[in-house]
């Protein structure tokens, strides 16, 4: 209704003024109930599904094992369907109907026979979506919490940490990513991580800065500090 009622009246406008026609531009409807930060917010949360999409495929490709633990026909399209589809599928019986940080326990629980990579995924796509109160799209009257953005780089810095962290019992990583070795030198999941992180930190800071209201900085160590509230 919010969004209804303000295109009711921004086409009124644009009727009763008499604009002329755009030419050699597309035009979408829903962007005129849109302000400068609803379209800023909208290209966060795209540079945030891209890098998520981006992360997915190269945790497959590192760890080929843990798709075919999923169920049979089931390829990395299917996964990148079911973490960032449209509508958004927030229940995964595989997964205990378990969403968001709520899932990460298995992705690291050594003892875990499932597909830990989707797991983890949906642990941190579903964060994301969390930090935009589980919209895909903002208009005028929406609301978001500079905070939540701000925890959600946060915890993301945690996920990143213990991804690097945590073994099985005979040392070896449960999630293979960076690598640093005489031959080999691959640090792309780590600058996604970075990517991901900025990409919330700066819609942190633009929506306080655009609101007038304050972040609740949190200063501790990453491997002891407990994953913030979304």
């Amino acid at each position: 209704m919010k969004f209804r009622s303000a295109l009711l009246m921004l086409l009124s406008v644009l009727l009763f003024t008499g604009c002329a026609p755009i030419a050699n531009k597309e035009l979408r409807l829903q962007n005129l109930a849109k302000s400068e930060v609803d379209m800023i917010i909208d290209q966060h949360i795209n540079v945030g599904r891209k890098l998520a999409r981006e992360l997915t495929i190269k945790l497959y490709k590192r760890n080929p094992a843990e798709l075919r633990k999923a169920a049979p026909g089931t390829t990395i399209n299917t996964r990148l369907e079911q973490l960032l589809g449209t509508p958004r599928p927030i229940r995964h019986a595989e997964l205990n109907n378990l969403y968001g940080l709520d899932a990460l326990p298995m992705a690291f629980d050594e003892s875990y026979q499932g597909d830990r990579i989707f797991a983890l995924m949906i642990a941190v796509t579903g964060m994301l979506h969390a930090s935009y109160d589980y919209r895909d799209e903002f208009f005028f009257l929406d609301e978001i919490d500079q905070q939540k953005l701000y925890n959600s780089a946060r915890n993301l810095e945690k996920v990143a940490w213990m991804m690097h962290n945590s073994k099985r019992s005979n040392d070896e990583l449960l999630i293979l990513s960076d690598s640093i070795s005489s031959d080999l030198t691959n640090l792309s999941y780590e600058r996604i991580f970075g990517k991901l992180i900025a990409t919330q930190d700066m819609m942190a800071e633009i929506v306080a800065t655009s609101t007038d209201r304050s972040i609740n900085r949190i200063l501790q160590g990453v491997a002891t500090a407990p994953f913030l509230p979304i």
